[in-house]
């Protein structure tokens, strides 16, 4: 089974919590594991806890690592900084699944780190059977 949802953005670098988004599409009788991969290449998918400066500081270690300009993409499109930034991160995210219920822990969420926004992203959720 999987199921897709949209995800709107308002900044540059950014992350939106998605975790009730990614529960809603596990079956309630689901015992198994369940990924959910965003289908963009400046985009990513983590697992951390959802408290605003942490948020804060995410974005701040990646614009750390990877400088806003003055790589070769630019030439193409001038979004390089974001590539490599969601590269980092990757695009994907497995929480195992128990009676239907992600098994995160007490402070874990699923949040989407858009590295090249403001745009609409799209999460796949899938659970295997």
């Amino acid at each position: 089974m999987a199921e897709r949802f949209a995800v709107d953005t308002d900044a540059r670098l950014t992350t939106v919590d998605v975790t009730d988004r990614v529960a809603a599409a596990v079956p309630d009788d689901a015992d198994s594991v369940c990924t959910a991969f965003v289908r963009h290449t400046t985009a990513a998918l983590v697992v951390q806890e959802d408290e605003s400066r942490l948020r804060d500081d995410v974005a701040d270690l990646l614009g750390d690592l990877v400088p806003d300009e003055g790589h070769a993409h630019d030439r193409l499109d001038g979004n390089t900084d974001s590539h490599l930034r969601a590269a980092l991160l990757g695009p994907d995210v497995s929480v195992p699944v128990a009676d239907g219920d992600l098994e995160l822990g007490t402070w874990q969420s699923v949040l989407l780190v858009e590295c090249d926004g403001p745009r609409t992203r799209e999460v796949a959720v899938a659970v295997a059977d």
